[in-house]
């Protein structure tokens, strides 16, 4: 068994699915976590390219969010799209690194991925707030690579 099969249990996938929900309930925003075991690239070129490859740039308002992790790398990247790069500060997704470091340094793997998502969500409400006509664009099921 690799290390991305062990890095969650099946519950714990789970519970990171349901935060997804609850994060997506108050944005139009759109977010999805993708687990590998290594990248020779760059953190960050190889989670734009993970976001490109899983066509998450194709959603209505450019709002997509993709937390990715690197298992046996031990390090992890958040990409958000360019219709928020286009409204947010430079240091719009620091709140959302340090949520998910801070419990990623005590070994808590699933938590910090949850608490990234739902920070992710609360900093996208603020842009990009839920409308009534919203749809869920993209699966929010984790991503293994």
């Amino acid at each position: 068994m690799s290390r991305v099969e062990d890095f969650l249990t099946a519950e714990e996938e789970q519970e990171i699915v349901q935060a997804i929900l609850e994060a997506e309930k108050n944005t139009s925003g759109e977010i999805r976590v993708h687990i590998e075991a290594h990248t020779r690239l760059d953190i960050m070129e190889r989670a734009k390219q993970v976001f490109h490859l899983l066509k998450m740039d194709n959603t209505k308002d450019d709002n997509g969010v993709l937390i990715y992790v690197a298992v046996n790398d031990r390090k992890f990247a958040i990409y958000g799209d360019r219709g928020i790069d286009k409204v947010v500060p430079a240091d719009f997704w620091n709140t959302t690194k340090d949520a998910i470091q801070a419990q990623f340094k005590q070994g808590n793997f699933k938590q910090g991925i949850i608490d990234g998502i739902l920070k992710a969500g609360q900093e996208l409400r603020t842009h990009f707030p839920w409308q009534e006509d919203d749809e869920n664009e993209l699966s929010n099921e984790i991503s293994k690579g």
